[in-house]
């Protein structure tokens, strides 16, 4: 392994690939955006695995407060397993794909536009089955990702379904946040989580607390945990902790609190502080007081963009968490790039 991953590499080109992706597909979206305003649609649905669909998680919460249109994520097998067509006219269908080629995200993607619905495939591989499935296919122009993690491409893939949905909603304070994400991640990439990096020697089992959006962004920090460093992370909201996973948390039990600039800021900040009060070494985004560890932020200035930011201060810290771990995150193991699932 060099002094520099490739995943480390990838996380800083993040701010890079995101401008070039918001000049180069630009029409698609403006054109995406048309026909979607034009059939107006009365339920949006997603297909995806692993990071893809946590990215969709993300925008089914902010095309749920943008537009108060409800987001159902449908499971790829429906179609690719079990055979099954749904009843989907006057629905869009989001599909998300790094390659573009597993066979149940292109079955159920056929499926969904089989039955009705306008179907949007947002890939980084142009040339692909998804891509022709799709009425529409976003391009991320991401370039190659080398490292089995996905960074540049779940972080991109947000950006170009934040960028659809401003322009849908004609959300002009949403759009201005967009354009501004090529500086705001690339102060969210110079932040220093190092201190998070001893605290976690001898844990190989933590929580992330999220809400909202942010929940969508503790998901993929979790799968970050296991993938890269072989910790057992796992995410919940905070609305959820005191119904039952409070109970394994046992002094010096470590949780990190993914805060974001939103209406849900008080309920995560809360809760890492009631856990850090219980023991619990807890570490948190926000500049709400108590006794948790502030960790720092950089605030983009928008609640539906806010989130991403802190998924790509914390990739840096987990690339690092796995080299002081002696890990390569570039190669987990037992992982493969491109995944293709029936």
């Amino acid at each position: 392994m060099t002094n520099q991953t490739y995943m480390r590499d990838e996380i800083e080109q993040i701010p890079g690939v995101v401008a070039n992706f918001l000049t180069a597909s630009a029409e698609t979206i403006a054109a995406t955006a048309a026909r979607l305003r034009q059939g107006d649609p009365a339920m949006v649905l997603t297909i995806a695995r692993g990071s893809s669909d946590h990215a969709c998680a993300y925008l089914k919460y902010a095309i749920e407060l943008t537009l108060g249109l409800p987001v159902a994520s449908i499971g790829p097998s429906i179609a690719s397993i079990y055979g099954r067509d749904l009843k989907l006219d006057r629905c869009a269908a989001i599909a998300i794909s790094q390659s573009g080629k597993s066979p149940d995200i292109v079955g159920m993607a056929q499926s969904a536009r089989r039955s009705g619905a306008t179907l949007i495939g947002i890939t980084n591989t142009a040339a692909s089955p998804l891509a022709e499935a799709s009425d529409f296919t976003i391009d991320l122009h991401a370039g190659l990702e080398k490292s089995v993690a996905a960074t540049k491409t779940f972080a991109t893939s947000i950006v170009a379904g934040l960028a659809l949905l401003a322009q849908w909603s004609d959300d002009v304070a949403l759009g201005n946040a967009v354009a501004a994400l090529p500086d705001s991640l690339a102060r969210a990439v110079a932040c220093d989580w190092s201190e998070l990096l001893t605290a976690l020697d001898g844990h190989n089992a933590l929580y992330v607390l999220g809400r909202g959006p942010g929940w969508a962004i503790a998901n993929e920090a979790a799968l970050k945990f296991k993938e890269t460093c072989g910790i057992q992370g796992e995410s919940f909201s905070a609305a959820e902790v005191m119904h039952g996973p409070v109970s394994i948390v046992t002094p010096g039990y470590p949780v990190l609190g993914l805060a974001a600039r939103d209406a849900a800021e008080p309920s995560v900040a809360d809760m890492a502080h009631r856990l850090a009060g219980l023991g619990a070494l807890a570490f948190l985004t926000s500049d709400r007081p108590g006794p948790a560890h502030r960790l720092p932020f950089a605030a983009t200035g928008h609640p539906l963009t806010d989130p991403l930011s802190l998924i790509v201060s914390f990739y840096g810290f987990v690339e690092a968490l796995a080299r002081h771990r002696g890990l390569n995150p570039d190669a987990p193991p037992m992982l493969n790039k491109i995944t293709e699932t029936l």
